[in-house]
């Protein structure tokens, strides 16, 4: 498995923090699952 660490914004961490425990529960990996699910997201789109 890939790692990529990246900068955000600190605004930006929060929201994404607070859409995913709304979207997922807030388990253990969930932010993870967020982030592969944002950047499949994005590739998809740019095809």
């Amino acid at each position: 498995m890939g790692r990529i660490n990246v900068d955000i914004s600190d605004e930006l961490e929060k929201q994404l923090r607070l859409k995913t425990v709304e979207q997922f529960g807030g388990k253990k990996g969930d932010l993870s699952r967020a982030i592969q699910e944002a950047v499949k997201t994005w590739i998809n789109k740019k095809e």
